[in-house]
């Protein structure tokens, strides 16, 4: 079984528990306005391996990732669009060395795609981006029912999740917006971190070089205040709905 990757980082820390070694794939369904990796859309590019290829570059590593508690994350693009692929890289982690595993996800799949998957999968990174449906169309391409209903789909399961939510002044900082992320959030099992990932512009320059035109020029990254602001609206709802339910 091969698959198509964008690249590869060996001592990644920010994305899941412990040292990690984290593998980006090709390809996404969502085209984000912030989008770090626009370079990473495109499903017909990028380095084709096999799970061998993979095995080889994580082996080196492994004494560092089982001593800090860490492991593999699979991000992208978006990991689900190779779901198999995916599912037979954790099985093989698991089989040769019993790895953490970690998929970060936007959520643009269905279940039943992610099912095997999920059988090898300690934790879901989930990156909830925008509650209002439209507004999310305009940020990236998409509606989101699809990944809310993938989130839902996650806690009926049990799976462990850190939701993420990546703040931009202007597009995802609406105090009704956060107000209905927090109370999602709160209606969910199995949610063990919340974290905001603030908007920044280290991406442009990709965007630049594949010649798209970059749609959040003059935004820049949100202030502490800003993000405190945000954890605060955010907490305040979940803690609300989370009461409720007992």
């Amino acid at each position: 079984m091969t698959g198509r990757i964008h690249s590869i980082e060996t001592f990644g820390t920010l994305d899941g528990p412990g040292i990690r070694f984290v593998l980006f794939m090709q390809g996404c369904a969502l085209q984000c306005l912030y989008c770090h990796n626009p370079d990473s859309w495109d499903t017909k590019v990028g380095k084709v391996v096999n799970i061998d290829d993979i095995l080889s570059e994580i082996e080196p590593y492994v004494g560092y990732y089982k001593s800090s508690g860490g492991g593999i994350t699979v991000s992208g693009g978006e990991p689900t669009l190779q779901a198999p692929f995916v599912a037979e890289l954790f099985k093989a982690v698991k089989e040769k060395w019993n790895l953490h595993t970690t998929l970060d996800s936007s959520g643009f799949c269905e279940s039943s795609h992610a099912e095997k998957l999920l059988k090898y999968t300690d934790l879901v990174l989930l990156d909830l981006k925008q509650m209002n449906n439209q507004r999310h169309k305009v940020l990236t391409g998409q509606p989101n029912d699809r990944i809310l209903k993938f989130a839902r789909w996650l806690s009926d399961r049990g799976t462990a999740m850190w939701v993420r939510h990546v703040l931009v002044p202007g597009r995802t900082d609406d105090e009704q917006d956060l107000e209905a992320l927090g109370q999602f959030i709160g209606s969910l099992d199995g949610v063990e971190r919340f974290e905001i990932l603030p908007y920044h512009q280290m991406g442009i320059y990709k965007w630049e070089q594949l010649g798209k035109s970059y749609g959040l020029t003059g935004v820049g990254t949100p202030t502490d205040k800003e993000v405190e602001r945000a954890y605060r609206i955010i907490g305040a709802a979940r803690t609300a709905v989370e009461l409720a339910r007992g």
